[in-house]
Formats: C-alpha cells, structure tokens, sequence
C-alpha cells in the first residue's frame, strides 16, 4: 500500500507543475472521457468478445474517478505553491536579505523562480533532487531556455566547479544559457570562468536588487521588466571593488555589407555559449567579429 499512495503523490507532485487552472482542465477532461469509455458498449472483434477491451473499459470505469481526484488534489497544490512563492517574495522584500538566509533550499528555489516569472519568464521547476543536486529550474522567455542552478550556502562562497557543471549541462541540452543563483558570493576562479561565456551568476546582492525590483513596477506586479536579467548577452555577476568595470563594446559595422550588427550567442560548434557580433542582415549576409 505504501508503494501505491507514494505512487498516487508522486503523480499529484508532477501535475502539480502545471498552473492550476489546466490542472482543473484536465480534471474535467479526463473525467468526462474515462466516463464515456466506462458506460459504452463492450468492444466485440470478429463475434468474439475483446479481451482487452474489455480491461480498459474496466479500468476507465476506476479511472474516472481516480484521475480527476489526482488532478484537482494537483490544482489545489499548485496554487498552495502559488500562494507560497508569492509570500516568500514579499518576505523577502519586507525583511531584506535577514529572511533570505534563513530560508531553506526548497524555498529559496521557490523564491528564485518567483523572481524569474515577475520578470516574464515561463518557469519550470526541474527538481535537482536536494540543495546541491543538479539543474533546479528551467527558465524560459522568447524562445529561448536557460537553466538555473541555485545555491543557498550561508557560510560558502560558490566555486568555479558549481560554474563548470552547469556551462557542461548548458552545452548538452543546447541551452541559451544559464544561471547560478546564490544567497552568498562567488569566488574569484567562478567569476573568471563565466566571463565571456553565456553564464549569468547572480550573487546575494544582485538577488536583493532583483526582489526589490519586483515591488517598484507601479503597474502590473507580474510584468516587472529588470534589464540585466532581460538579455541574455548581458553578465549578471557585479565586479567586486577590486576588479576593474568593463564596459559594453558599441556597436561594430559588418565587415562585409558595412551594416549594424548585433550581439549574439553561439549554440552550437566549438564556440557554443560564447557571444559574438554578427550581421544584422543574418542570413544574406554572414558576417561576424569575434568578441575579445
């Protein structure tokens, strides 16, 4: 029995991922048709009665009653974890970073897609598996993915390895790029690696402007516009007072047309996640310059 119930939430725990509202949807949806298969006519095939037909039309006569239950127990869940995510950001907000380390990892994750979602990301929690276990969310906005890892080390600052793994995860799946997302700091060795590559790291400091940028929009809380999270191209990691402020390169002509051209990602090949100049007039004109 064990095994079953552990079975049954495991299904409420992955549907729960949906908003809630297309959990109801479902919940409806699948009531209705496991209902029609469950009162109709017994399949017959070549005057022989269909064996298994007729087990799926005994299943869908207990189907329409356990899946809607999972769906709107999913629904009810996910807006329990809407409501939650919404009071960790106004906590956050409300008591500074003081609140932020005293959250556990779950809810710093939470805390963290919430963020993401006020600043027009589509957010899909990946489910690392615990506060050190692989990719934590999937952020998503234009088309593109990036994949997030959170760590919330009170008394550690985060090392190139953390930096390393997630850039490997980056090129495997194809990624636009990512993000490291701390309570704490970085150490220097993780900030030389992500410089120049598509991979954002966001340190407790960057995380609070970010919170706090969530309550100065005077419309729509959830269409907050934060800029350095908005392009990709952009680097989220702050120089520390003893590192020099580079600035952004202005715009370059292309080589070849003379035209503007635009900041770009590579997403395949050898040079996968570093950016480049490339021709505005992409694909008639490929033209591009190496970003040094």
């Amino acid at each position: 029995m064990a095994k079953k119930n552990t079975a049954f939430n495991d299904l409420i725990h992955i549907a729960s991922m949906l908003p809630w509202w297309i959990c109801l949807a479902c919940a409806i949806a699948s009531g209705l048709y496991l209902h029609t298969v469950a009162i109709g006519p017994a399949v017959v095939s070549s005057s022989t009665f269909d064996v298994s037909g007729a087990m799926f039309k005994g299943a869908a006569s207990v189907a329409q009653f356990v899946a809607p239950m999972m769906f709107v127990c999913a629904a009810v869940l996910s807006f329990a974890k809407r409501f939650k995510r919404r009071r960790l950001l106004n906590s956050a907000y409300n008591s500074a970073n003081q609140s932020v380390a005293e959250y556990s990892w779950r809810d710093f994750e939470l805390l963290v897609g919430e963020s993401l979602r006020r600043q027009g990301f589509s957010v899909q929690e990946a489910g690392g598996g615990g506060p050190d276990g692989g990719v934590d969310l999937i952020a998503s906005k234009d088309a593109e993915r990036f994949l997030v890892q959170c760590k919330h080390w009170r008394s550690m600052q985060v090392g190139v390895s953390v930096v390393r793994e997630l850039y490997g995860v980056m090129a495997a799946e194809g990624a636009a790029g990512g993000y490291v997302v701390t309570s704490g700091t970085f150490t220097k060795p993780a900030r030389e690696f992500a410089s120049g590559r598509n991979v954002h790291l966001v340190d407790g400091q960057i995380l609070a402007g970010w919170i706090a940028a969530t309550k100065r929009s005077p419309s729509l809380p959830g269409k907050v516009k934060v800029e350095p999270v908005a392009k990709p191209h952009i680097a989220m990691d702050k120089p520390s007072a003893c590192e020099p402020v580079r600035s952004q390169p202005s715009e370059p002509g292309c080589p070849h047309c003379k035209k503007s051209m635009v900041n770009r990602t590579a997403k395949s090949g050898a040079n996968v996640g570093r950016s480049f100049w490339g021709c505005m007039d992409y694909p008639k004109c490929r033209g591009v310059r190496h970003i040094h």
